[in-house]
């Protein structure tokens, strides 16, 4: 008896606490759960040559190489240009800085949808930039490039947030400690500050 009044006399730090997560793990389970697990049932109900058939159909192995090809050449060119512009972020002063650095924060703050809807007006034929690359005769939008180019602008802000805090904590004496000593401003890059 007094353990149950003691659980029922218990306050939480955060009003609302037990609704907002009821809340959320039903809606949790309305849009991840229960689709998610109706594809993991239905994919239980096929045959082992059904369900190899299905993975191996010429359409979903297009599917995999486009998905991997292109998250793969997008992580490594973010990883390049993260890097890079995170560097400048943090070492350099320059005018109009922070609006550089907020508009790498800008895929976060845009929406999937509208971000999509945007790149594909862009690179549309008769888009601002698509209209120059098809004098050239390159097709952005509904290609696999517009995927990569979709991927590198989603994915950029991750390498430049998780890289930047790093950079930020590296001494400036270890570079210069690099220079007094003679190191080239590659060897400097490679010998110091990526094995920080």
């Amino acid at each position: 008896m007094f353990f149950s009044r003691t659980l029922l006399k218990r306050h939480s730090v955060l009003p609302g606490f037990d609704i907002a997560l009821g809340f959320t793990l039903l809606y949790l389970a309305f849009i991840v759960l229960i689709p998610l697990s109706a594809a993991f049932l239905k994919t239980f109900t096929m045959t082992w040559p059904a369900f190899w058939s299905a993975v191996t159909s010429p359409r979903v192995l297009a599917s995999y190489r486009l998905t991997f090809g292109a998250s793969l050449a997008a992580a490594l060119l973010n990883g390049l240009f993260g890097l890079i512009v995170a560097w400048v972020l943090v070492r350099y002063e320059f005018p109009f800085k922070r609006i550089v650095d907020a508009l790498v924060d800008l895929p976060f703050a845009l929406p999937t949808a509208v971000a999509g809807i945007a790149l594909t007006a862009l690179y549309a034929a008769n888009g601002w930039i698509g209209k120059y690359l098809a004098l050239i005769g390159i097709k952005v939008s509904y290609t696999p490039l517009g995927v990569f180019v979709a991927l590198t602008f989603i994915g950029l802000p991750f390498v430049v947030r998780t890289v930047q805090p790093v950079l930020e904590d590296l001494q400036k004496e270890l570079e210069e400690a690099a220079a007094t000593l003679g190191a080239t401003r590659a060897q400097t890059f490679t010998r110091v500050i990526l094995r920080c």
